[in-house]
């Protein structure tokens, strides 16, 4: 599919795997809505999410790009917002032709420590959130008999590591969502497919993960991440949100791909 003209919708595209996505589709010549919730607290949570300035300067950085850019709030946890997400999409860029599942949140711990608050949240924003964002685009990607949903899984989705019970979970249900939806649009001729991030030194890691694993490591919260870099990618480097971007254009482009994962992770992740 010739991304030039096209327009996608990115869920968590304020900061981040996020923008850079919405910046690489941006490059492509495709017109971008950039979803965010808007809201940096979460009682959930340990860390902030993305706030509006965010989300507004990451809008002016894809409009420099030449393409028509549309923000939108929206909570990826409620049918509604999803609902009225879509159709704003529709009327500020004329359709939807590609969808990019990439809002998602984490948390860490032991199943013995862990809330059922932060399960329960963890599972709403990275498993419910696809699905109900898939739900009220499909419509709109069916009337055009083309078009590609990507969701944003993790080598967490592939892999589970202890204290990303939550996290890996719901990345699993991404990666099972991702093979069913390919099977159902298939006919429709809209592709379906993953793309699981490696190592990025987004949020998640330098607020999150280097903290647990510190302690965990009985080591300084500056390390965890390097150390992980360092031994377990064979490219012996981190990865970026421009990686993920590229990753994301190539599987909206490519026409006789579905039901499949890219990942991106120099190798931290082979099977």
């Amino acid at each position: 599919m010739e991304l030039k003209g096209k327009n996608a919708i990115v869920t968590g595209a304020a900061r981040g795997i996020g923008r850079g996505i919405a910046l690489k589709l941006a490059e492509a010549g495709a017109n971008v809505a950039l979803v965010d919730l808007g809201n940096p607290r979460d009682p959930a949570l340990t860390y902030n999410l993305a706030a509006h300035g965010d989300l507004a300067s990451a809008v002016d950085e894809v409009k420099s790009r030449g393409v028509k850019a549309a923000p939108i709030l929206a909570d990826v946890t409620r049918l509604a917002d999803c609902e009225r997400m879509a159709a704003e999409v529709a009327k500020a860029l004329g359709s939807i032709d590609i969808l990019v599942n990439n809002a998602g949140i984490i948390a860490a711990g032991p199943v013995a420590e862990f809330s059922e608050e932060a399960w329960d949240r963890v599972m709403a924003v990275n498993a419910k959130g696809p699905f109900l964002c898939a739900k009220a685009a499909i419509p709109h990607l069916m009337r055009n008999q083309e078009g590609a949903i990507i969701n944003i899984a993790s080598i967490a989705g592939k892999t589970a590591r202890r204290g990303l019970s939550a996290y890996s979970a719901s990345k699993f249900a991404v990666m099972a969502l991702t093979q069913a939806l390919a099977e159902e649009l298939g006919p429709a001729n809209i592709r379906v497919n993953a793309v699981c991030p490696g190592l990025l030194r987004t949020a998640m890691w330098t607020d999150v993960l280097n903290q647990y694993l510190g302690k965990a490591m009985r080591g300084n919260a500056e390390s965890p991440f390097d150390k992980t870099v360092g031994s377990a990618c064979y490219l012996r480097r981190e990865q970026t949100p421009a990686d993920i971007g590229e990753a994301v254009v190539y599987l909206a482009r490519a026409d006789n791909v579905t039901g499949t994962s890219l990942v991106v992770a120099g190798g931290a992740e082979v099977h």
